[in-house]
């Protein structure tokens, strides 16, 4: 056993470290106005250099914005920061389309087991519109991509998962970048365009029923055609 020197943390790592529990449980959400120095060293019974010195570091982290005129605020992670980094490593390797639909497999059959376990009924209605959108798309004879897009994301907001629901925006965004083309040409048969409508029917019904198992099944279904597809 290699021992090693204890070292009592510092005065503005404990409040960094009550910032992160904050935001993990809840209390302090993205677009929040934070703390003037003045309000937390006298909640904290601490110095304003140490609140100062936390605030500088969160700032660094990527936690905290200085909107000027206007304050401190919780910062907005926007998809952006993961999307773009994402999209170059893909535009670099050889199996991008697979690997991105392989993810989508793993992720998205759970989403859907989740949101049949949690949806409510204002999610269920929704649901419902975006199936109701796609039938009358189809009479024309395709499915709009953008439809496709916000069926599978609502699924991802049933699941009440915060982390699901970023992972889903950030590999639709992703796929907008990556796979446009290809889901255009799928889009494009009409005899597609019908399996697919099928396959977001039965999803949802699964969903609406709350046959959690079944919704999984079928996801798992619909993902395999359209990367078979893709193929």
């Amino acid at each position: 056993m290699e021992l090693q020197p204890i070292r009592t943390k510092k005065i503005y790592e404990e409040i960094i470290d009550q910032v992160k529990k904050s935001l993990s449980e809840g209390k302090l959400l993205p677009g929040d106005r934070f703390y003037s120095e003045r309000e937390m060293s006298e909640k904290l019974g601490v110095s304003r250099a140490s609140v100062r010195e936390a605030i500088r570091a969160l700032h660094t982290m990527g936690i905290l914005e200085v909107r000027p005129g206007e304050g401190t605020f919780v910062r907005q992670v926007q998809n952006s920061y993961i999307v773009q980094p994402l999209v170059m490593a893909m535009l670099l390797e050889d199996q991008q389309d697979m690997h991105l639909l392989e993810a989508r497999l793993i992720l998205e059959r759970e989403m859907a087991y989740l949101a049949a376990r949690r949806a409510t009924d204002a999610e269920k209605d929704k649901l419902v519109a975006i199936i109701g959108l796609m039938a009358d798309e189809l009479t024309r004879g395709y499915l709009r991509e953008d439809t496709d897009v916000k069926f599978h994301l609502t699924v991802a907001e049933m699941t009440h998962n915060p982390v699901m629901c970023r992972l889903m925006h950030t590999i639709a965004d992703t796929i907008a970048q990556t796979l446009q083309n290809k889901r255009q040409r799928l889009y494009s048969n009409e005899n597609n365009a019908h399996i697919l409508y099928e396959h977001h029917q039965a999803i949802a019904q699964a969903i609406l029923a709350r046959d959690a198992e079944a919704a999984r099944r079928i996801m798992g279904k619909h993902l395999r055609f359209v990367a078979s597809k893709l193929r």
